[in-house]
């Protein structure tokens, strides 16, 4: 990489900071997705050498995200572990194709609305489902079962009746530290506040021989297990079909969005959506081939890339080395590391992903986009992943199309010459209630004259009904109907 040379120096450095920010997340997205943590670090790696040398966004980071736990646990739990690296590697390979096909800008014509209310949704399950692990006790299964049995399972935690306090009080202290952070001087905060909190955690774990389970490792190389050629005989069955689907559109989205962000945090080169595309494919390709866990492209690491004053591509291939460095020599490290705290790192990684500020915001100045946000959430939360963003898109669309079918009826009447009626704006067939229902409150003694020099649009549905009615007025001889300004 030639021209990464001039800025070697600020690119090694920030690698380091990102690697620091990812070490934990890779391991706590992998447990929170109930498969090896050893898969979270293969993702981490890939993610930054693979598609870390890959065009497309030069400082956004790849690796598991916090995002799509949600869904790798389900499907790990319908169809088993090895069915994931078949989802995962057609996911890829339909991200190339949609990359190929120049498919990546078209992504972000998707409604802001819909993505906030999946990354909402994704966070409240995240959660709820992260809150159970702190506390020592199996999640229900459904999201409402979930959410509901939340005061119960904190309150047999507290109370001693399930793992006992500790757990909790790890994965309590775990989000403490990462909160407070943030309020230490610039130089401390070099140092990822998770990565603190893992650190001190374990000490503490070891040091008062506190009852709390830690991760188990079998080894890196050992958890690598490509998919065999039974596993395909799997893609019969329609709803692996749409996992794949699932994780290709999320996947794509969330990273495609993610650089949409990053651009905004630098002056460098802006991403180029299509290039981007095809690297995250080629990233979750060679992931499912290793039988690893899905890749987005992750802005909690791509900020950290910027803020920790990456230039080039460079720190984002690095941190990739420095991950693969540390899985070759290190792992026996992670068997000290309490599950609770990665429960913890995931707590606050899922509030993060809720956005009450912007919500808030939205409900005053577009009351449709924040009920939007709302319905995707509520149904992610409640039904599933592919169903609630599939009910988004479906909201979002017929909310557009509400909003272009816009349209003003006024009329005026003196009492004795014609009714004047002016129609402005959109009429299509969806405010054809709202025309005729006007049209027939008219009185039928005299005449009418119908004004359509305002209407920007009329769809043929209109159009006929308009027609018929000013026949049918013809017809009976009690009124004439004059229809002009309009085609």
């Amino acid at each position: 990489m030639p021209s990464s040379l001039p800025h070697l120096r600020q690119d090694l450095a920030a690698s380091l900071v990102v690697f620091l920010v990812a070490l934990p997340l890779c391991i706590g997205v992998a447990v929170a997705s109930g498969v090896p943590a050893e898969l979270g670090l293969v993702t981490g790696i890939v993610g930054g050498v693979v598609t870390g040398l890959m065009r497309g966004s030069s400082l956004q980071v790849s690796g598991p995200a916090a995002g799509l736990t949600v869904l790798v646990f389900e499907a790990v739990r319908t169809f088993g572990l090895p069915a994931l690296g078949v989802a995962v590697l057609l996911a890829g390979l339909l991200q190339i194709a949609m990359g190929l096909l120049r498919w990546g800008r078209w992504f972000r014509a998707i409604s802001v609305s819909v993505v906030e209310g999946m990354l909402a949704g994704i966070g409240l399950v995240i959660v709820a489902g992260q809150l159970y692990a702190a506390a020592g006790i199996d999640a229900p299964a459904s999201g409402p079962a979930r959410l509901a049995g939340l005061p119960a399972a904190l309150w047999s935690a507290l109370t001693g009746a399930a793992a006992g306090p500790a757990p909790l009080a790890v994965a309590a202290a775990t989000v403490l530290m990462i909160v407070g952070w943030r309020h230490l001087p610039k130089r401390l905060r070099a140092v990822p506040g998770a990565l603190v909190a893992v650190l001190l955690t374990a000490l503490a774990t070891a040091l008062f021989d506190l009852p709390v389970a830690t991760v188990r490792i079998s080894g890196v190389l050992d958890s690598v297990r490509p998919p065999g050629a039974d596993v395909f005989a799997a893609l019969t069955d329609v709803a692996l079909l749409g996992t794949v689907l699932a994780f290709a559109l999320i996947a794509s989205a969330e990273s495609l969005f993610g650089a949409a962000a990053v651009d905004r945090l630098h002056d460098g080169p802006r991403t180029d959506y299509d290039k981007e595309l095809l690297a995250q494919g080629f990233g979750n390709t060679v992931c499912g081939l290793l039988g690893a866990l899905p890749m987005t492209a992750v802005i909690v690491r791509s900020s950290a890339n910027v803020q920790a004053g990456a230039r080039t591509k460079a720190s984002r291939v690095l941190h990739g080395v420095w991950l693969l460095l540390f899985a070759a020599l290190l792992p026996a490290t992670l068997t000290h590391v309490p599950l609770a705290a990665l429960a913890g790192i995931l707590v606050h990684a899922g509030w993060k992903l809720i956005p009450f500020r912007g919500l808030v915001a939205l409900w005053r100045g577009h009351r449709g986009e924040a009920f939007v946000l709302v319905v995707t959430a509520v149904a992610i939360v409640t039904v599933s992943m592919l169903e609630g963003v599939l009910i988004g898109l479906a909201l979002s669309v017929a909310k557009a199309a509400w909003d272009v079918s816009h349209l003003r009826v006024e009329h005026t009447d003196d009492g004795h010459g014609p009714v004047r009626v002016r129609l402005s704006g959109n009429a299509n067939f969806l405010r054809l209630p709202t025309i005729l229902d006007t049209l027939d409150s008219l009185p039928g003694d005299r005449p009418v004259e119908l004004d359509l020099a305002g209407i920007q649009h009329l769809d043929h549905a209109c159009r006929a009904a308009l027609d018929a009615w000013a026949e049918r007025h013809r017809t009976a001889g009690t009124a004439s109907v004059l229809l002009h300004g309009h085609p």
